[in-house]
């Protein structure tokens, strides 16, 4: 009787024109890879759904792999069940587009303090709607080199630690709700969690340095008779201290908002 064929559980994701797997194994061996024509076949040891045994399995592409692409088989990663350091460095592939739409949608955000919808000032909306699109967007999104960073998924959480809590609140307060263990939490949890995401920002940005000075991205050369060649990493070195600028001015804003909300009240005098 022949051994049965034991298939480990594949998840697909797509985004653009690139293709990611996960595999779910752990303490694999011997992982065998390869692409023929349009078929990846893939075989290894390794502990899955059925304990550990032989898993493979082969996958059927529409139209043939062209020969360079087999190179991107590093991206298939072999991810260990219940590992949280590996999938660090899959957060951007995973949640990159979603993070897009909102902070594309987060302008309405500003707009809205600009035309007078809502009370808050222009500026602090302003300096983080400009502040986090440059991360996504620059930082992370034009450079593939990044998108693999663990700081990622640190910078990703902690900007939605800060979100959950305070639109959650506002939702609340359009209906003429206040929960005040919900109120507690808008107004406190941005004193630990801005100065660390700023933290997280600045670690990607310095991080981004030497990738941008070695492929020229974005850099430039001053027309003659100067032509002095002017890297982008000199305006990453600025953004960095604007970056601390900006969380200053945040923080000064928040604070004041605090303080309006449970600053001791005074007492009266009779």
């Amino acid at each position: 009787m022949e051994n049965q064929v034991l298939t480990p559980h594949v998840y697909w994701a797509q985004r653009h024109r690139e293709l990611y797997l996960r595999v779910e194994l752990s303490d694999v061996q011997n992982p065998a890879i390869s692409i023929t024509e349009n078929v990846l076949h893939f075989k290894a040891q390794g502990h899955g759904a059925k304990g550990d045994n032989v898993y493979e399995f082969h996958l059927e592409f529409l139209d043939l792999v062209k020969p360079e692409e087999e190179e991107r088989l590093n991206k298939l990663r072999l991810e260990s069940e219940g590992s949280p350091e590996k999938s660090f460095y899959d957060t951007f592939h995973t949640v990159a587009d979603m993070m897009y739409f909102c902070q594309m949608l987060a302008v309405v955000e500003t707009i809205n303090a600009a035309i007078g919808v809502t009370t808050s000032p222009v500026l602090p909306s302003l300096i983080q709607l400009l502040g986090r699109n440059f991360i996504l967007f620059i930082i992370f999104g034009t450079m593939e080199e990044m998108q693999n960073k663990a700081v990622v998924f640190f910078v990703f959480y902690l900007w939605s630690a800060v979100e959950i809590f305070r639109y959650s609140f506002y939702m609340l307060t359009c209906i003429d709700m206040d929960w005040k263990v919900l109120t507690w939490l808008r107004y406190t949890l941005w004193i630990p969690l801005y100065p660390l995401g700023c933290l997280a920002e600045a670690v990607s940005v310095i991080q981004s340095i030497p990738i941008f000075n070695e492929t020229g991205r974005f850099s430039f050369t001053l027309p003659y008779p100067v032509k002095i060649k002017v890297r982008f990493s000199f305006f990453l070195q600025i953004y960095l201290i604007m970056i601390f600028l900006g969380l200053y001015i945040n923080f000064r804003h928040l604070y004041k908002q605090r303080r309006r909300r449970y600053g001791q009240k005074k007492k009266k005098i009779h």
